[in-house]
């Protein structure tokens, strides 16, 4: 299928009326490095909506990961527990600094890890607990923040996916004692590349200001704590510029309407596949009851093996683009190399093979029919090879939300 062909795109990045005069007024500044007015007005928004003790835009959320490593001092042979259903940046942030990953299996609701495998997984060597919210859904941050400090191991949220979904209330992000987000154009809230590192620990902002600025005390020295700014410090160019900075100010006056709009297409979805769910040709997914979501995706689980590859194949032959996920990290090249696995990876193997995300973005709502039609189509067809047959009927109520 080309470009050509494709009737309804997986994304398609929003872009409202404000993103325009936002980028034009960086622009028109003539000060176009990073920490610059916008900058800074996105970092308060995020303290100011996730609570954090300070935040701090970063190129990425790669970026904001490394940070996290740097901060919390791994050094190498340290161990860093994490679920292997995630993207290759929640281990490499860290294998970079010597760390060895430590894969734990996932849950078969969330995909989140599985909280209650981690205290196995720890040994004297153990630095932190990545805790990866995947599709913007939390993990069980208050079993993962006891292991934590039973253990006196630190909690890194990657919260890439999470910008403005909630654990009882808290936001996503400002929990753990360093969060990491993203505005890559695939997430939500969006600034083409970019990301925040929140910090929740008081102890970390100095040094983390430092590290963000090449490992030089400029920020001190601009806030006039220094007469003159030196190397002090590891540290790297981590900032994002000021035009990166204007176009996220913009999408941050929008987070709140971005996200309304996406939970009712998540919410359309649900719906439409509780029929399917019932009949055990797709389970969807599931949002445990003490968490708020912010619809970042919406995928399938095609629970029949070897079906999900004709699944894609019909609705990419429709015109529809969907996609499967992540090849888990121990199974992969490089984390096969440096990682080791804690327990049997049962779930994540599984569950990696049968998940297909369909298209989720704003401005989808007049072809979310046809992707529904379009599923519905080549479930039909799993139907027709002797899997049980499905009613064409879209209409069913969202399933209960799973407890934590």
């Amino acid at each position: 299928m080309t470009s050509r062909d494709v009737v309804v795109p997986f994304n398609r990045p929003y872009v409202s009326a404000t993103d325009l005069p936002s980028i034009a007024e960086a622009l028109e500044s003539a000060s176009l490095s990073g920490d610059g007015k916008f900058t800074g007005m996105c970092n308060r928004w995020l303290e100011a909506n996730t609570g954090c003790s300070r935040a701090l835009l970063t190129n990425s959320c790669t970026a904001a990961l490394e940070m996290a490593a740097l901060l919390i001092d791994i050094q190498p042979g340290d161990e860093v527990i994490l679920p292997s259903f995630t993207f290759v940046t929640s281990a490499s942030a860290f294998v970079l600094r010597g760390a060895v990953p430590v894969f734990v299996d996932i849950r078969t609701d969330t995909l989140n890890i599985d909280e209650t495998l981690i205290e196995a997984a720890i040994t004297p060597r153990t630095k932190a607990i990545v805790a990866v919210h995947y599709a913007g859904v939390a993990c069980d941050m208050d079993a993962i923040m006891a292991i934590a400090e039973r253990h006196s191991i630190f909690v890194i949220e990657d919260a890439a996916q999470g910008l403005m979904s909630t654990y009882k209330g808290r936001p996503l992000g400002s929990i753990g004692h360093l969060g990491c987000v993203s505005f890559h154009d695939t997430k939500n809230i969006i600034s083409g590349e970019g990301g925040a590192l929140l910090i929740n620990a008081e102890r970390f902002v100095r040094r983390a200001e430092v590290l963000r600025d090449k490992g030089t005390n400029r920020t001190q020295f601009l806030r006039g704590e220094v007469d003159k700014y030196t190397w002090v410090d590891l540290g790297s160019s981590f900032l994002p510029g000021e035009i990166t900075a204007a176009l996220l100010w913009s999408q941050l006056g929008n987070a709140q309407e971005i996200t309304d709009r996406r939970i009712q297409l998540w919410e359309r979805y649900h719906s439409a596949f509780a029929a399917a769910d019932a009949a055990g040709l797709v389970h969807r997914p599931a949002v445990a009851a003490s968490c708020v979501h912010n619809a970042h995706m919406y995928y399938l689980i095609i629970p029949v093996e070897g079906r999900r590859a004709k699944f894609i194949e019909h609705l990419r032959s429709a015109g529809v683009q969907a996609v499967f996920h992540y090849v888990p990290l121990h199974s992969s090249p490089y984390g096969a190399r440096v990682g080791r696995v804690s327990g049997p990876m049962t779930n994540t193997d599984a569950l990696s093979e049968c998940l297909v995300r369909l298209p989720m973005w704003v401005g989808l709502e007049p072809l979310q029919d046809v992707v529904i039609s379009v599923v519905y189509e080549a479930l039909e067809l799993m139907a027709a090879e002797g899997i049980k047959v499905l009613s064409s009927s879209h209409q069913g109520k969202p399933a209960g939300s799973q407890a934590y």
